[in-house]
């Protein structure tokens, strides 16, 4: 059975306690545009090898939630919003926060990732992969440890597709709760994409408008390039924060998040979140449907 409030939380995943207040953060800048509450949670893993494994999912709770307690005091007190802890018993994390998503029906999920996982052919991490594949929610994974001092400025690259939305709400979240400044910014690589880079900008600020309405101003920049990669990460050096949306790809063989923003992210050191739409998901019959018909 759902629980989600009148309109919807803010979940925050969380493992760390030093992870707490970055995300949480950001989770408040999205929050005071939504329901003004923050919901901060965490997963205890009951493995099927684990010793908790005898143990029902109630009593697992109430063993760790001085635990869950302490994450919540590790957390800042942002003005207008309600902080609220959660705990859920999983066999995995991922599959703890995503029903966990289901649950509470938040409005959006803000999770920590590394910039360096330890695997392969993770693209942003395996929990995080796997959540970003499966939680039907708008989902924002914030780079963990390469936290903006302040926030001044916001860019926003856009290149159309259904994560425009989830990327423009979190930038304009995050200028209008900083009073600063957002700029949608996009690129073409010929002088023939320069029509089709405008495009995109435009339905970026058409996005915010419809979003957060036109109360603040939103600048637009369009640049001809050879290398994409190369003219955001000169672009995001005059910004504090950076808000990607996710490629249209597909999530099979870890192409979800795409290699643009996956490149340019290991070229600056600005915050980075990258965004990915409710309708992004792609669910078991999505990539059944994607095997079948060969899309790679």
């Amino acid at each position: 059975m759902s629980e989600r409030g009148p309109e919807g939380d803010v979940l925050v995943a969380v493992a760390e306690p030093e992870h707490v207040p970055q995300l949480v953060r950001t989770a408040a800048d999205l929050a005071r545009q939504r329901t003004g509450r923050v919901r901060l949670m965490t997963v205890e893993v009951k493995s099927r090898d684990s010793p908790f494994g005898m143990f029902s999912d109630e009593t697992i709770i109430e063993e760790f939630a001085a635990d869950s307690h302490e994450l919540l005091d590790q957390a800042p007190k942002p003005e207008g919003v309600e902080i609220v802890r959660d705990l859920v018993v999983a066999r995995t994390v991922a599959k703890g926060v995503v029903s966990a998503v289901k649950r509470t029906d938040p409005t959006a999920l803000v999770i920590g990732w590394d910039s360096e996982p330890s695997r392969s052919d993770a693209l942003l991490g395996t929990t995080v992969d796997a959540v970003f594949e499966r939680a039907p929610t708008d989902v924002y994974a914030e780079r963990i440890g390469r936290e903006a001092g302040g926030v001044g400025s916001v860019l926003v690259p856009v290149a159309g597709g259904p994560h425009v939305r989830a990327a423009v709400t979190a930038g304009g979240a995050i200028a209008t709760e900083n009073q600063a400044q957002l700029t949608v910014f996009s690129v073409g690589r010929a002088e023939t994409d320069r029509e089709s880079a405008q495009s995109f900008v435009e339905e970026g600020v058409e996005t915010f408008e419809g979003v957060l309405g036109d109360s603040m101003d939103v600048e637009t920049h369009v640049e001809m390039a050879d290398s994409i990669e190369d003219a955001i990460v000169d672009a995001a050096e005059a910004h504090d924060v950076v808000v990607f949306g996710a490629t249209r790809k597909g999530v099979l063989r870890g192409r979800l998040v795409g290699s643009v923003p996956r490149h340019v992210v290991n070229r600056t050191d600005k915050t980075v979140l990258i965004a990915r739409g409710e309708h992004g998901t792609i669910g078991v019959l999505g990539r059944l449907q994607a095997m079948l018909s060969g899309k790679k």
